[in-house]
């Protein structure tokens, strides 16, 4: 009889991790699990007014940076253009006080764009902390208290759509508050459903949401969040999670800078997205960690 379970046990604790609604509930510290806010804590580090100026000056900055390659959404959208050029008139009138070169616009890498506008950058490195795989630094720059640092990319499943094969392996499934879940996994099955959807929304030259986030070379330098690894007792977090809702009203032709879409489509209900924010003063060379089980450490 014990025998037997000891089977049955070693079989359940191969499988229980493939099985969302139990990794939910399961609170056991590891560094690669579930990130899960409970819903004691509602709390936000700053306004989601904050991180809409923040995502939406990053992307504006992005976007002018882009803007020869922006030809076919900007001849739909005339008033637009007239705004976006004015913008870019001041951009390289400052240009000119710093260059010799006049003849066309320069163009910047995304994450020399992110420090130009926000004064940090942030990538990917093999993490400080042993065995705990890819981390998140910030690279160049300084970043305050309360500053939005990073975003967790993926596909937004909501209650009761389907993500168990979607679950099988994969370190990076995030729990929100009420239920809903994001896949930032970018490889395997998770990256094939986040293109299908995010080319599913495409409306003509609009792009709904960015998709090189899958890929090394980042078009939004923020969307990295998803390998921020939790902390530990030698490395306090310094960064929390906090959920934000793109209201109606955000700009469609920056929406392809959002690293978030949705499984089923629904034009009734706004995009959950989940950006990383900062608790305290971070500096050049540091590691972000957060905390995945709460939003306010």
């Amino acid at each position: 009889g014990a025998a037997m379970l000891r089977a049955l046990r070693r079989r359940w604790d191969a499988y229980k991790y493939r099985f969302v609604p139990w990794l939910a509930l399961n609170l056991r510290r590891k560094r690669r699990t579930l990130r899960y806010v409970p819903e004691s804590s509602q709390d936000k580090i700053i306004s989601d007014d904050d991180v809409f100026e923040t995502l939406l000056k990053i992307f504006k900055a992005l976007f002018i940076n882009d803007f020869s390659r922006q030809a076919h959404i900007l001849a739909l959208l005339p008033e637009i253009k007239c705004k976006y050029l004015e913008l870019l008139t001041v951009e390289q009138q400052q240009l000119r006080v710093t260059s010799c070169n006049h003849q066309s616009q320069h163009v910047f890498s995304p994450e020399e764009v992110l420090f130009n506008t926000l004064g940090f950058t942030v990538s990917r490195d093999q993490s400080s902390l042993v065995s705990a795989g890819t981390g998140v630094f910030v690279t160049k720059g300084f970043v305050p208290k309360g500053t939005v640092v990073s975003m967790y990319p993926g596909t937004v499943y909501r209650k009761h759509e389907p993500i168990f094969f979607q679950s099988l392996g994969n370190p990076f499934i995030f729990r929100c508050i009420d239920g809903v879940l994001i896949d930032g996994n970018d490889k395997g099955l998770s990256r094939s459903v986040y293109r299908s959807c995010s080319r599913r929304d495409q409306l003509g030259p609009f792009q709904m949401s960015d998709e090189s986030w899958l890929t090394a070379a980042l078009q939004n330098p923020l969307a990295l969040g998803q390998y921020v690894n939790n902390c530990s007792h030698e490395k306090a977090a310094n960064v929390c999670y906090q959920e934000f809702d793109v209201p109606g009203y955000f700009p469609v032709e920056l929406k392809q800078y959002l690293p978030n879409i949705v499984y089923s489509h629904d034009t009734e209900s706004h995009l959950r997205c989940v950006v990383l924010v900062t608790l305290r003063d971070i500096q050049q060379g540091e590691e972000l960690f957060s905390n995945y089980y709460t939003v306010v450490s």
